[in-house]
């Protein structure tokens, strides 16, 4: 929210000092809306009230104001041709011993907001660092602890060792992503991966588990990857092994590079060969996981498909983390990707729903699970009926006063269109070479060349280019006009509607085209009568679909009641109802003076 204010601040000052929006109180209450909801605690195993930005309003006045400054263009909008992308979120289960750990730093975070103890004792930062290192791997937190089989570390590397023997043929390459434990030892110059042969298999010396990287690849070796096809991102100690780096994967030579978001994010182009895209742990930021995703999803990649793993161990960390890039995500996507001017915005990023499926996935709850699918399902099937009704009052509008209207004036055209072909017709006196007299300043003109010379003689005296009159033809009036558009003089025809015709440099060739203007009456009647014809299917169609109901009402209602039943399973109305609410600065503040706030606030948006 400040981000965009900050903006706005350093490149439109003058404009918030003129809707009086420099001050940021008077921006955030015109544009931003505070929304009190349930969410996951940074602890993983419960869940706690936040009252944080989650809306914009009065969409269409900011970004039109934010346009001025801000040429925005995304994926949405650019159609590259890039390959589809294949999900698969994939949940591990915790071991006793996370589940221990976890319930420990539900313990510890409680103490901190209850004042048990000092910041220097413990404090959320703490938390945060030990919950993610838990949920990436147990052996984070303490290195003797045992190697669980079941972990993310061992998940991923049966995925990507199974990816590896399918595509062999291709040489296809996969990109592995953990900003956490980045490797601690790159071998010696001469030994660089500290292989060792057993029995002529080769192997990683055996020692200590010292970071996931190192992990990764020792698991990988044993199951049969060659050593040098694998690569650290951490290996490249300048800009030239870097770029080596980079021509391997490219050209299948390294199969497998790991790395952080950090130093494999932007400007690494290894995007030839990439069939799939692993993610061990979760970023703080969705442009970083989207930063990871645009390595092999952009063009210049040769596989039609890119299959992407995010791995989240359940009841961990994992679920705060994607929780909190979900949210970034949708307040992100509220303002970036608005494709329609509606007044006030959220949940509309299907990005964000992808991070809510994950998070989903991560808590190991199957109530959670559901409550996010439902939460899913049911925004997809809110902006469905949005949709829906918008296109109604669309045609209730048609319906109502657009169509009738057009089909009036369709209809008194076609008549006003008769009478001037039957008017044409009774004051057509032709004599030679098709041309009846024409009057012309008061003077009649018998001839067609000395009619079209007079014509082109007034054009020089024209002061004004809405129009003169300047005489009769066939006793409709003539008026000489100037064209500012395409720059050409035209004479105006009226009697009851009005026909132009263009004049050339050509005496006899402007007296032709009057005459073309006047004939095409017949034409006209005909276009116009096809155009009403046109017009009564229209707005037969549109009475036909104006009571046509909403196809998926019923499903979003059945989800609708799903997912109320869902959230009083999982008690989140008692936690409503709990004593304390819990604010950004972490205050405590008592349940009665929000509810006062929140009926003062109301009376104001009355007033």
């Amino acid at each position: 929210m400040t981000e965009l204010y900050t903006m706005q601040r350093y490149l439109q000052y003058s404009t918030l000092v003129k809707y009086n929006l420099q001050h940021f109180d008077a921006w955030a209450s015109t544009f931003g809306e505070t929304v009190t909801s349930v969410e996951l605690a940074p602890e993983g195993d419960k869940f706690r009230i936040k009252t944080r930005f989650a809306r914009f309003n009065n969409i269409p006045e900011l970004m039109t104001m934010f346009r001025e400054i801000a040429d925005i263009q995304t994926a949405e909008t650019l159609h590259l041709p890039t390959p589809e992308v294949e999900k698969h979120p994939i949940a591990v289960p915790a071991s006793q011993i996370q589940k221990d750990m976890v319930a420990s730093l539900g313990e510890r975070a409680e103490a901190i907001r209850e004042g048990r103890v000092t910041v220097w004792e413990d404090n959320m930062l703490a938390i945060t660092n030990e919950g993610r290192k838990l949920a990436l791997d147990q052996r984070l937190i303490n290195e003797q602890l045992p190697d669980d089989p079941n972990s993310k570390v061992n998940s991923c590397a049966n995925n990507v060792y199974e990816i590896w023997e399918k595509t062999k043929e291709n040489k296809s390459t996969q990109l592995v992503f953990c900003d956490l434990s980045t490797p601690k030892s790159l071998g010696t110059e001469d030994n660089p991966y500290e292989m060792e042969q057993v029995n002529g298999v080769w192997k990683l010396k055996e020692r200590a588990f010292t970071d996931v990287y190192t992990d990764l690849k020792r698991k990988l070796v044993e199951k049969g990857i060659p050593p040098d096809e694998i690569a650290f991102i951490h290996e490249a100690t300048s800009e030239t092994k870097r770029e080596e780096i980079f021509s391997k994967v490219r050209s299948g030579e390294i199969r497998i590079l790991m790395g952080s978001t950090q130093k494999m994010g932007a400007g690494t182009n290894v995007q030839d060969k990439i069939i799939a895209l692993h993610h061990l742990d979760c970023a703080w930021t969705p442009d970083a996981l989207t930063q990871r995703n645009g390595r092999g999803i952009r063009r210049g990649n040769l596989n039609p498909l890119v299959h992407t793993y995010n791995y989240v161990t359940q009841g961990t960390f994992d679920a705060y983390m994607y929780e909190t890039v979900e949210r970034k995500q949708k307040f992100i996507g509220q303002i970036m990707t608005s494709k329609t001017p509606i007044r006030s915005m959220e949940d509309v990023d299907e990005r964000a729903l992808d991070y809510a499926i994950i998070k989903g996935v991560a808590t190991g709850n199957p109530l959670m699970q559901e409550k996010t699918e439902l939460e899913t399902k049911t925004a997809k099937l809110k902006m469905l009926k949005q949709s829906y009704l918008s296109q109604k009052y669309d045609l209730e509008d048609m319906v109502e006063r657009k169509y009738p209207t057009q089909i009036k004036e369709c209809k008194e055209n076609i008549e006003k269109l008769k009478e001037d072909s039957q008017y044409l017709i009774e004051n057509t006196k032709i004599k030679d070479d098709n041309f009846s007299p024409m009057v012309l300043n008061n003077q009649v003109y018998n001839e067609r060349a000395k009619a079209g010379e007079k014509i082109l003689e007034l054009c020089k005296s024209v002061k004004d280019t809405k129009g003169v009159e300047i005489g009769t033809y066939r006793e409709f009036k003539m008026y000489l006009e100037f064209n500012t558009f395409q720059k050409v003089f035209q004479v105006a025809l009226k009697n009851k509607m009005m026909y132009r015709a263009i004049l050339g440099s050509d005496k006899i060739g402007v007296i032709t085209r009057i005459n073309n203007a006047l004939e095409s009456v017949t034409k006209t009647i005909e276009d116009n009568q096809t155009r009403l014809e046109n017009l009564q299917v229209q707005y037969k169609n549109a009475q036909d679909n104006l009571t046509i109901p909403f196809a998926q009402e019923n499903e979003l209602q059945e989800s609708l009641a799903r997912l109320k039943e869902v959230d009083k399973e999982l008690k989140i109305g008692e936690v409503k109802e709990s004593g304390t609410v819990e604010f950004d600065d972490e205050e405590n503040v008592d349940m009665e003076e929000i509810e006062d706030y929140s009926k003062n606030k109301k009376k104001e948006y009355v007033r």
